[in-house]
């Protein structure tokens, strides 16, 4: 008897569970036999070993078996970019079967069609696939396109070829390559939903964990081709989607994107120190789009005098209406930013 991938089998036996469960038909039993080519004693085998792993839970009489989908739960999905509406798939192929918290629920919809809608539009790829799967205490949503990968992609559209500054510039949110029909909300705000989030694209990774204050870091990239998204939500997070949206208003209440926050550590961190105008500049970019931006120093163990000069005297000076707040300084670059206010 050849022996079945139990793997394969939780990519769609969620959906097959709501679907095809029970009586009349035959329910599960009958659907894996006529899937998987299978006897109706090695589907019952199979199903058993599916309920142990948590992938199903039964009830009824051994004539009468119903199943429904356990703890764990997965859809994986692959689609054809050309022509693709973000919201059709979620409704039919992903929301009805899991069961999710209400604001994990609106969280998930919104990061799934912000994702799927962004390899549609950016891409440039021909095929996405979305993997979404539910723990006891997890959501995990996984988009994987076949595209140019999101480095590629800023570096034809902003010249920037640098994975490090391109993440410096997706940090500080609105930055989209069709200003015409994007705000540069979506990967922005995505991120901050979940406790972990994780971009792989172009042999570069960067990730980002809630319970790091959001720090971007570098991870490890995978081999592929195109870009790939992951992130998960705790169950029981406190977070919710409005909360969010709010967050970056300047006074919190509405839902504004005035506020932004630029991590320093992403091209100052180690031996590479920030000391020319030319990286002041790289840091200013795009920031007169806000109304108040934090220069977050922490990790960055010193500045130079031109590097302090740019940003806080000329660049402040040429945008008084730019609110410019340094935090997370030690107490070597306090000093130098100090020394540049005193004469601003």
């Amino acid at each position: 008897m050849a022996r079945i991938d139990l793997a394969p089998l939780t990519q769609w036996i969620t959906a097959a569970a709501v679907q095809q469960g029970g009586p009349p038909g035959g329910g599960l039993p009958a659907h894996l036999m006529q899937r998987l080519s299978v006897s109706r004693r090695r589907a019952g085998t199979l199903l058993k070993k599916l309920e142990a792993m948590q992938w199903l839970v039964s009830e009824g009489t051994p004539r009468r078996r119903l199943h429904r989908p356990g703890p764990l739960r997965q859809v994986v999905q692959r689609y054809a970019l050309e022509g693709l509406q973000e919201d059709l798939p979620w409704r039919r192929d992903f929301a009805p079967f899991f069961d999710l918290p209400a604001e994990v629920r609106r969280m998930a919809q919104h990061a799934y069609t912000e994702l799927l809608n962004n390899a549609v539009d950016h891409s440039g790829g021909t095929a996405v696939t979305v993997s979404m799967r539910q723990t006891p205490l997890q959501l995990q949503l996984l988009v994987s396109d076949d595209g140019c990968g999101v480095f590629d992609r800023i570096a034809q559209s902003f010249g920037i070829d640098e994975p490090t500054v391109a993440m410096l510039e997706l940090s500080k949110g609105k930055l989209t390559s069709l200003p015409d029909r994007h705000s540069g909300h979506g990967l922005f705000f995505t991120s901050r939903l979940a406790d972990v989030f994780d971009i792989h694209a172009n042999a570069a990774s960067f990730q980002c964990r809630s319970w790091e204050s959001r720090a971007w870091r570098a991870g490890r990239p995978v081999s592929r081709t195109g870009s790939s998204i992951y992130l998960g939500i705790q169950l029981d997070t406190p977070r919710t989607l409005d909360a969010v949206l709010r967050a970056h208003s300047r006074d919190e209440a509405g839902y504004g994107f005035d506020r932004t926050r630029v991590p320093l550590h992403l091209i100052g961190s180690g031996n590479v120190a920030l000391a020319s105008r030319a990286d002041a500049k790289r840091v200013a970019a795009r920031l007169p789009e806000f109304r108040r931006a934090e220069i977050d120093f922490d990790g960055i163990r010193e500045i130079g005098h031109g590097f302090a000069d740019e940003l806080f005297r000329v660049f402040r000076r040429d945008h008084p209406a730019l609110e410019l707040v340094p935090v997370g300084m030690n107490p070597a670059v306090a000093a130098m930013v100090a020394s540049i206010q005193a004469v601003a």
